[in-house]
């Protein structure tokens, strides 16, 4: 084949015509030492705080202490194959995680690489980890309520669409239980739910994960999972890839309800980093910034306006503390960051009452604004009843000639008492919490014996779907959200008429 000189003179013109004089420049560093789960590099001159580094070894860091010589780098792997003098590259971008529809009943990595082989996850969109919380003009109060499905929760310390409440306590309280509880209770509900284990054993997930399979929740569910063994930089950044996907629905108008369990194991698995790159330690051995560690992660939460989507994102961050000291220093600081606190107690928990919620401790700062107005109405007189009679219970163990107010404000308290009892992954719908609520602040269960009440409970549910009146009570409280007088006497009705069949019903047991 013969090229002519006019076909040579024409590429050659083509290719001067797109020649463009540019340098592609390309940082690159090498490393000074590697120990420890950090490496330090020198030669990284424009190189950005929390900057993707890559390893020769394929694996990679994120940029921390960003020094005049020399940058510390925490590895998101092992350090085996990661020596002295290799050199390392700038990616120029920050620490991203995959967002969007796909994520949804995966479980992934602190990376959002999924873990639950199960293949790959096709996205197009990544987010960056760290982003600047909603403005104070893109956000409005909270009003919507966030059902857990807990009686004790959603009468006395209600959680609202785009809150932040915290659930503290000891261990094995049953902090994990309320959380997924609440996950369970978002079926049908269109609420994104994401579940963002640190530093949690491996086994405790997996259970976690069958669990929420077995109640139909993984359909909506993200989990991130950061377990004990792996190194405190995925531990450390893993609640803010948990946010960062959830911001992604948030921002599509919808709404996100994001768990963060534990806390305590977040800011230990920080603190370990900071020593490790020699930052100066504060209080218990914490860095400086730890309380900004956990600010710029809750303040993530919001409920925006219409102007914005009208999404939410709500917060339940889970702090452990030891034997009940909610005056410890991280204890402290989140509760100061968060719109309030569910308080679960060892002694509670060990006599019987489950979910064991402290209602004199416990808090929500959005309080009614998150209630529907028919449980606003039955919930108003229930803790301070509840309250009233824990006080009188201490006493009263002292005395034993009580006047007859004393003994009936105490029977009342009992009830309560059993009435906010519940098992393990039965959440309550709103209309079914009301009747029992109206029902024991009513004195309606005065009648009943302390030993027949959760008997008389879920004998109750099933009548008001049956019954005329409360299949009116119900329709009128779903569709309105109001207990108007009408709605009121159609349960007066069904409560009459079922307490009367329960007592005949006990008689002839």
């Amino acid at each position: 084949m013969q090229l002519k000189p006019e076909e040579i003179s024409k590429v050659i013109r083509s290719q001067i015509k797109y020649y463009e004089n540019t340098i592609k420049q390309n940082e690159t560093g090498t490393i000074l030492n590697v120990g420890d789960g950090i490496a330090r590099a020198a030669g990284l001159i424009n190189c950005m705080s929390g900057e993707l580094i890559e390893f020769e070894d394929g694996s990679y860091g994120m940029a921390q202490n960003l020094e005049e010589n020399s940058v510390s780098i925490v590895l998101f792997g092992s350090d085996e194959k990661i020596g002295e003098g290799q050199t390392v590259n700038r990616t120029g971008k920050v620490v991203s995680v995959p967002v969007g529809d796909a994520m949804i009943g995966r479980v992934v990595n602190a990376l959002g690489q999924p873990i639950d082989g199960q293949g790959p996850i096709v996205t197009e969109e990544f987010r960056p980890i760290e982003s600047n919380a909603p403005g104070i003009c893109e956000r409005q109060s909270v009003f919507e309520p966030l059902e857990t499905g807990i009686k004790a929760i959603d009468s006395m310390i209600p959680i609202g669409r785009g809150q932040r409440e915290l659930i503290i306590g000891d261990r094995q309280t049953g902090k994990t239980t309320i959380a997924t509880d609440t996950i369970i209770n978002q079926k049908g509900k269109d609420v994104i739910c994401i579940y963002v284990a640190i530093g949690q054993k491996r086994s405790t997930v997996a259970g976690l994960v069958e669990n929420l399979k077995k109640n139909g929740a993984m359909d909506y569910t993200i989990v991130v999972s950061a377990s004990a063994s792996e190194a405190s930089p995925l531990q450390y950044i893993a609640p803010y890839s948990g946010c960062a996907m959830g911001e992604y629905f948030m921002n599509k108008g919808r709404h996100v309800l994001v768990i963060y369990d534990d806390l305590s194991k977040h800011a230990v698995a920080y603190r370990a980093l900071s020593l490790l790159i020699r930052r100066p330690p504060g209080r218990e051995a914490y860095p400086g910034d730890v309380f900004y560690l956990h600010s710029r992660l809750l303040e993530r939460a919001a409920k925006l306006d219409a102007a914005h989507g009208g999404g939410s994102l709500t917060a339940l961050p889970v702090i452990e503390t030891q034997a009940g000291d909610v005056s410890a220093y991280i204890p402290t600081n989140v509760i100061s960051i968060t719109d309030g606190q569910i308080f679960l107690e060892t002694e509670l928990f060990h006599s019987g009452v489950m979910p064991a919620v402290n209602p004199g401790i416990s808090v929500s700062r959005v309080g009614g604004n998150a209630q529907i107005k028919a449980m606003k109405k039955v919930a108003g007189t229930l803790k301070l009843i509840y309250s009233q009679y824990r006080e009188l219970q201490s006493f009263a163990q002292f005395g034993s000639d009580l006047d007859a107010d004393t003994k009936a404000r105490l029977d009342q308290g009992a009830r309560i008492v059993e009435v906010l009892k519940q098992d393990q992954n039965s959440p309550v719908p709103v209309e079914k919490q009301i009747a029992i609520i109206y029902a024991v602040t009513k004195n309606i269960l005065a009648q009943i014996p302390v030993e027949e009440i959760r008997r008389y409970e879920s004998e109750l549910f099933s009548f008001l779907d049956k019954d005329p009146d409360g299949v009116a009570f119900a329709k009128a409280v779903n569709e309105s959200g109001k207990l108007e007088e009408s709605t009121e006497e159609h349960l007066k009705k069904a409560l009459e008429v079922f307490t009367k069949q329960f007592l005949e019903t006990l008689k002839k047991d």
